[in-house]
C-alpha cells in the first residue's frame, strides 16, 4: 500500500493558531473518559508503552482517566488521547511539525469549539481532542510530541511546493 503525504505548515505558532480555529469531538460526557472508546489498534505494543509514559499533567489538567487500552483523559475531557486510530488517508487539511512530529489538523471534525488532531506518518497513529477550555494548546502539541515521539516513522507531511512539478526554464 503507498501513503501519501500531506501538505505541511511547519511552525508552532502556526500550530496553535490553527488549534485555536479549532475542532473538537465530543465525548457527550459527564464524567472524565465516559463515552470514550478504544481506537481499533489500541491493543499495539507501541500504544501499551505509550501508557506507560502518559504524562501526569498536560495542558494544565491532570490524568484522570486510563481503564481503557490505548486512551488516556486529562481533566473533565479536556484532553482525550487515543492511541491505534487508523492512519489518516491523504488529505489538504493542514499539517504542522511540532517537535518533530508531524499533526494533521482535522478540520472537518470541529464541534464546540475544540480542535482534533492526528499524528501523520506514524504507525500506529495518535489522535488528540483539545478543548477550548485548554489555554496553552500549542504547549499541549509540545508535550504530546514528546510523548508519541518514540512511535515508528514511515512518512513526514510535505508542502504542495514539495509535490509541484518545477516551473519550464526559458
Amino acid at each position: 500500500m503507498v501513503r501519501i503525504p500531506r501538505p505541511r505548515r511547519a511552525v508552532v505558532a502556526a500550530a496553535a493558531s490553527a488549534l485555536a480555529a479549532g475542532v473538537l469531538v465530543s465525548c457527550g460526557a459527564d464524567s472524565p473518559g465516559e463515552g470514550v472508546t478504544s481506537a481499533p489498534h489500541a491493543g499495539d505494543a507501541a500504544c501499551k508503552q505509550l501508557a506507560d509514559r502518559y504524562p501526569d499533567r498536560l495542558g494544565g489538567q491532570e490524568l484522570t482517566f486510563t481503564d481503557r487500552p490505548g486512551v488516556a483523559v486529562w481533566g473533565e475531557n479536556a484532553i482525550v488521547l487515543r492511541c491505534g486510530v487508523e492512519l489518516p488517508v491523504p488529505t489538504l487539511d493542514p499539517c504542522a511539525t511540532v517537535e518533530g512530529v508531524d499533526w494533521v489538523f482535522r478540520e472537518d471534525r470541529s464541534k464546540d469549539g475544540g480542535k482534533v488532531v492526528v499524528t501523520y506518518g506514524r504507525d500506529p497513529a495518535v489522535e488528540a481532542v483539545v478543548s477550548d477550555d485548554v489555554a496553552a494548546v500549542d504547549d499541549v502539541l509540545v508535550d504530546l510530541s514528546a510523548l508519541v515521539e518514540p512511535v515508528k516513522t514511515y512518512t513526514k507531511c510535505i508542502s504542495l511546493d514539495d509535490v509541484q512539478p518545477p516551473s519550464p526554464s526559458g
